[in-house]
């Protein structure tokens, strides 16, 4: 178990726990690890010269969580629900970031878990940076969101630390930091996840592949790299591309399949073309439809979606019926006494993962990360290196609408 200094404190009147903070930082200690004191045997110069050096191992690994609770905000006595919640996803990040922590302190290394509320603003990381808060960090788990992330580029370069951007699906040329490590899938990956499934499962001979692309800044970070992905394939489809399906109603060919994309996320411009590929495939046409990953959390109608037998990129899902994640829920609602949110499941999976590979490999854990792969509660992990962009999580899910769920289909 990892034990803080100092306790939570619940709000009268929410269900949410907030962190009390001496200085804006929580230590926290998992249980010590027993050392094997038998000699070495004697080995060969010639041979010891061949062989690897064994991994250093910590004696205590400090990771260091940034995170907006925005705690100058709210006034603990009489905190509102809804001024609670504001930092409802920093709190539910925090606790399921500390049990995945937890769970891999079970393999007996010490955790120095040091949480900051960088409360969304610069001037706190700056704090943290002079007061030298982050110089025993062996790694760094935020800022969430891109600003910070961009400010504390600097220091994690010449301090030669890891950052983990925990949650904002930028891409790493935003950052340009070649210690840091994304975990969400940025646009660029769900453009050819989604161009390989579809040259892979589709026959070129009897399909026309259709771009709608309204070319609205949204439309557009889809369609560029999904179109680049597409003209560097061997196979070639009948491609056509639209601003909308109503034009493309004009140019159809009798007897294909479609293979349908819409590369929006506006709802205004989603709806009625859901509604117009519904009536296109009532008249007997033939249609896969293939949305932007925005969809999931959209709320579109989903009898229209599975008729359109629609299917979306995905870097997340939680399976409810798996033995895992019925534990992880148990062991949840144990600790904070309410349900845990889509936030809980991504920091649990953080804070397992990497306990694990530090606990494993030690001081040379960043040197394995692209060997370690993660099958987690919610997310996947598979990392490649870019030598200036840093190690980037390539694992993405394609899920499809059927019997009125989001089913995996690879």
């Amino acid at each position: 178990m990892i034990s803080a200094q100092n306790h939570p404190l619940q709000l009268s009147g929410s269900k949410y726990w907030l962190i009390a903070f001496v200085g804006l930082f929580l230590a926290a200690c998992s249980p010590k690890i027993q050392k094997n004191n038998t000699k070495a045997p004697d080995v060969p110069k010639k041979v010891e010269e061949k062989k690897e050096k064994p991994a250093v191992k910590f004696t205590q690994a400090n990771i260091s969580l940034l995170i907006p609770f925005k705690l100058n905000e709210i006034r603990l006595k009489t905190a509102t629900k809804a001024e609670v919640e504001k930092s409802a996803m920093a709190i539910d990040f925090y606790q399921g970031f500390k049990l995945g922590v937890d769970s891999a302190a079970a393999q007996g290394l010490n955790f120095k878990l040091n949480v900051y509320d960088t409360r969304d603003n610069n001037s706190q990381i700056e704090g943290l940076i002079k007061n030298d808060a982050l110089n025993a960090s062996n790694l760094i788990v935020g800022p969430v969101y891109p600003d910070g992330l961009k400010y504390i580029k600097d220091y994690s370069i010449a301090k030669g630390v890891p950052v983990v951007n925990p949650l904002a699906a930028s891409h790493p040329e935003e950052f340009n930091n070649p210690n840091l490590i994304s975990i969400v899938n940025n646009i660029d990956l769900h453009a050819e996840k989604l161009g390989y499934y579809i040259t892979k499962h589709y026959n070129p001979e009897n399909s026309v592949l259709v771009l709608i692309n309204p070319k609205d800044p949204g439309s557009l970070v889809l369609s560029a790299p999904l179109k680049a992905y597409l003209e560097s394939n061997r196979k070639k489809f009948t491609f056509q591309e639209y601003a909308s399906v109503f034009t493309m109603e004009l140019n159809l060919i009798k007897n294909k399949k479609y293979i349908i994309i819409v590369a929006s996320q506006d709802r205004k411009f989603v709806i009625p073309t859901l509604d117009k590929l519904v009536k296109l495939k009532n008249s007997g046409l033939d249609i896969d439809l293939y949305g932007h990953p925005d969809w999931i959390k959209q709320n579109y109608n989903t009898d229209k979606l599975q008729l359109l037998n629609a299917a979306v990129t995905s870097s997340y899902k939680v399976d409810y019926k798996s033995s895992a994640v019925i534990s992880f829920i148990k062991k949840y609602r144990s600790a904070f006494n309410f349900e845990p949110g889509e936030y809980s499941f991504k920091g649990f999976d953080i804070g397992f993962y990497f306990g694990n590979l530090i606990s494993k490999y030690g001081k040379d854990y960043l040197k394995h990360i692209t060997e370690e792969k993660y099958k987690g509660l919610h997310n996947n992990f598979s990392f490649y290196h870019d030598e200036k962009l840093g190690y980037i999580n390539a694992s993405l899910m394609l899920l499809r609408y059927q019997n009125f769920s989001l089913n995996l289909i690879e």
